[in-house]
C-alpha cells in the first residue's frame, strides 16, 4: 500500500482525537459546520488528501483536497483500511459523484457510519 495522503512539511504534532464523551462538544471546536446546504466536516490539519475513484488506495487519484478543506459526506462505503490520524478504518466517504476519500483522514466525531451507505 502506497502513501495515501501528503503531510506538511513543517506541520506540528497531529491533531489530538476526541474521545466519544467528547466529541460532540468539540465538534465545532474542531471544524464541523452544519448549513442550510448540509453538514461539512475537515479534513484533518497538515493534511492534502487524495480523493479517489472508489473505495481503496489502488483506485485512480482524480484531485488532491487542500489544507483545511471541509467535505459533505453523502454516504459512505466499506472498502480498504486505512490508518490515519483518526485512527484505522475501512469506511470511504463519497464526497461528490465517483469520488471517495478514507474516513481515517475526516473528523466526523464518531466511529462508523454517520450518513447513509453507499448503494
Amino acid at each position: 500500500m502506497g502513501v495515501e495522503e501528503q503531510t506538511a512539511e513543517h506541520t506540528a504534532e497531529p491533531a489530538a482525537v476526541p474521545t466519544q464523551d467528547t466529541a460532540e462538544g468539540t465538534e465545532a471546536a474542531l471544524g464541523v459546520e452544519t448549513t442550510a446546504s448540509g453538514t461539512r466536516y475537515p479534513i484533518a490539519p497538515g493534511y492534502r488528501v487524495n480523493v479517489r475513484t472508489g473505495p481503496g488506495t489502488s483506485y485512480r487519484i482524480v484531485r488532491t483536497l487542500p489544507y483545511g478543506q471541509k467535505i459533505p459526506i453523502y454516504c459512505q462505503k466499506p472498502g480498504e483500511r486505512v490508518t490515519g490520524p483518526y485512527g484505522t478504518s475501512n469506511l470511504w466517504d463519497n464526497i461528490a459523484n465517483g469520488q471517495f476519500v478514507s474516513d481515517a483522514y475526516v473528523y466526523t466525531g464518531r466511529d462508523g457510519y454517520i450518513a447513509p451507505r453507499c448503494d
